[in-house]
C-alpha cells in the first residue's frame, strides 16, 4: 500500500510541477503583445478494483487550455500598429509559405513596402498582402481594416487587412513568436472582414496587450505550491511507513 501511496504522491509532484510551468509561462508573458494565457487541466488516472475497493492511481495533466479573453488596448501612436477588439486573428505566412495566426498587430514594412510582423530572424508577411509605397504618409487603419494614406498629395487606399476566425480557437496550437497554427481541434480557418459581425474591429495606432491577470496567476501559484507541498508530505510519510514496515519484518 505504501508503494501505491508513493506512486500516487509522485504523480501529484510531477503534475503540480508541470502546472507551475504553465503559470510561470503566463507570468513571464505579462507584457507580451497579444499573448493569451493558458491554464492547466487535470485528470485522475486509471483506477484498480481490488476486492471490490476502487483505488485511484493519482493525477495527470490532461491538457493546457487557452484563454482568449480580450487583452487591454494600449495606445502606441504608431500608424502601422493595429489591435483587434473582439473575435479574430491576423493571418501571416513565413518564407516557406506556411500560414500562422496571431493577435499581435505590431506591423512594419519590408523592403517592398509589404506589411510584415517581426519573427526572430525573418519577417512574416500579412495575408492577403497590403503594400504601402515609399513616400506614403498619413497612414490610417480603419475599423474594417482598410489602409489609407496620402501619396503625392492625393488620398489613396492601399489595401485592406483581412482576418480569420476558427470554430474552436481554444484548439489552436501555440508555436511561439506570438503565433498560432491550426489543428484538427481548432477547425479550418474562416476568412472574413473585420467589423463585419463575425470578426471584431481594428483600432489603428494601438496594440492588444497580454490578457494575463497577475492576481489570478498568483492565487493559482499559491494553490499549486500548496498542492505540491502536500504531495511531498504524503510521499515522505509513505516512505517512512514503508521503512518501518521493513524493519518490523526483519
Amino acid at each position: 500500500m505504501s508503494f501505491r501511496a508513493m506512486d500516487i504522491a509522485a504523480s501529484g509532484l510531477t503534475t503540480q510541477s508541470e502546472a507551475m510551468g504553465v503559470i510561470s509561462n503566463n507570468i513571464a508573458n505579462l507584457q507580451t503583445t497579444g499573448f493569451k494565457s493558458s491554464r492547466a487541466a487535470f485528470q485522475d488516472l486509471m483506477y484498480a478494483n481490488l476486492g471490490g475497493i476502487s483505488l485511484g492511481s493519482g493525477v495527470g495533466l490532461a491538457a493546457t487550455q487557452l484563454d482568449f479573453t480580450q487583452g487591454p488596448l494600449q495606445q502606441t501612436g504608431q500608424p502601422l500598429d493595429a489591435a483587434i477588439s473582439g473575435n479574430g486573428f491576423f493571418r501571416v505566412t513565413d518564407a516557406q509559405g506556411s500560414s500562422f495566426y496571431t493577435r499581435a498587430g505590431n506591423f512594419s514594412q519590408d523592403g517592398d513596402g509589404n506589411l510584415v510582423l517581426p519573427s526572430g530572424s525573418q519577417s512574416l508577411r500579412l495575408q492577403p498582402a497590403v503594400q504601402i509605397p515609399s513616400g506614403a504618409n498619413n497612414i490610417d487603419i480603419a475599423v474594417d481594416g482598410t489602409v489609407t494614406g496620402t501619396l503625392g498629395g492625393k488620398s489613396v487606399t492601399f489595401g485592406q487587412i483581412e482576418g480569420a476566425s476558427f470554430p474552436n480557437p481554444e484548439g489552436l496550437y501555440q508555436v511561439g513568436d506570438n503565433l498560432f497554427a491550426e489543428s484538427g481541434a481548432s477547425g479550418d480557418p474562416v476568412p472574413g472582414q473585420f467589423g463585419s459581425g463575425m470578426l471584431g474591429s481594428l483600432t489603428g495606432g494601438y496594440l492588444e496587450g497580454s490578457n494575463v491577470d497577475l492576481s489570478t496567476q498568483m492565487v493559482d501559484l499559491i494553490q499549486t505550491q500548496q498542492a505540491f507541498s502536500a504531495s511531498s508530505v504524503v510521499f515522505e510519510t509513505a516512505n517512512n511507513v514503508l521503512k518501518q514496515a521493513q524493519q518490523l519484518n526483519k
